[in-house]
């Protein structure tokens, strides 16, 4: 039987057990030797393997242990030991007769894997010894930020720049992952955490999506938008159509959201007249509010119609400035 290095790699994001039955079977066949402790080495202990932890450079007693056995298991560590792999493979090359090596993967990430290290990493910040600006913060003192960070991802999503899109949704994801782990400190009986967060995500998904999670009749997509605001009304017990808009966002996106509100729940209210008003500033409000009225019927987005405007603007002035003044 040809001699054989297995490289094992393994997943740190994982319950140290969850391996596969591949890499159960080689670490209870042959000799485990790793480059330090972990959970990952106490697991397989207590499966029955032998684990030997090697202090300083690993290639030699890999080899030795080889040539004794027929066989080692290297159980690499969390960044995967990729020096130890690239020196192997070196040596390997200039003698080929000492053994193969092979990779193999014991665990892999799970889509979102890295979302754990999201959590870990801000958990680190805002605990003690951590980030001092951090773990002054507040849900208020930090509410500028998660608005500053969406608008700046709403400006990728508008320009179709998807490389600033997933960075500007990283500052997003930090200010949500960092409201949970501050909610943590919150008084007992106030507290929550992130897991509560996506708990509730994945719990509303499903209830709001029974023609993808119940058997549901999916209907067409009028249909299922109507179902979705059905289920929305008996879970959050509404008194107005009006509950649950978000009142601080920029005026023409409130005026546009509470018209579609009353018109989808066949609400007519009449608007007011610019004329009768009693001041300026009231007759230009009346006089803004009938304008988006109108581009909601023509199906238009006030916000994004004065943005496209406000953005041509102000290009000419930068070509404006760029130019010689008499």
């Amino acid at each position: 039987m040809t001699a054989r290095i297995v490289l094992l790699v393994t997943s740190p994001r994982l319950p140290a057990g969850l391996l596969t039955s591949a890499a159960w079977d080689v670490v209870r066949q042959h000799p485990v030797l790793t480059g330090a402790e972990s959970e990952l080495t106490t697991a397989v202990r207590q499966a029955g393997a032998e684990v030997t932890v090697v202090d300083g450079p690993a290639t030699q007693p890999l080899l030795d242990t080889v040539a004794a056995h027929g066989a080692a298991v290297w159980l690499a560590g969390p960044a995967g030991d990729e020096s130890l792999a690239r020196e192997l493979g070196l040596r390997l090359a200039r003698e080929p007769g000492l053994a193969e090596l092979e990779l193999m993967y014991g665990s892999w990430d799970p889509p979102g894997a890295r979302l754990l290290d999201a959590v870990a990493v801000l958990d680190r910040l805002a605990s003690p010894g951590g980030d001092p600006w951090k773990r002054a913060q507040t849900h208020r003192s930090l509410a500028g930020y998660l608005l500053e960070e969406s608008y700046e991802a709403y400006d990728a999503m508008v320009s179709d720049d998807t490389d600033s899109l997933r960075e500007e949704l990283g500052d997003v994801l930090l200010q949500v992952v960092l409201h949970a782990r501050l909610a943590e400190d919150l008084p007992e009986g106030e507290r929550w955490t992130i897991d509560d967060v996506a708990g509730g995500l994945v719990d509303k998904m499903i209830r709001r999506n029974p023609h993808v999670f119940a058997g549901a009749e999916a209907g067409t997509l009028e249909e299922i938008t109507a179902n979705w605001e059905r289920i929305k009304r008996v879970e959050k017990a509404r008194d107005s159509v009006l509950d649950g808009v978000a009142f601080s966002q920029p005026a023409l996106a409130l005026a546009a959201q509470i018209l579609d509100r009353a018109a989808r729940n066949g609400i007519e209210v009449s608007l007011p007249n610019p004329d009768g008003e009693p001041d300026d500033e009231a007759n230009l409000g009346a006089t803004l509010l009938t304008m988006v009225a109108k581009a909601r019927k023509a199906n238009l987005n006030p916000e994004s119609a004065l943005r496209r405007a406000t953005l041509a603007q102000a290009e000419k002035i930068r070509e404006t400035e760029t130019q010689p003044r008499g």
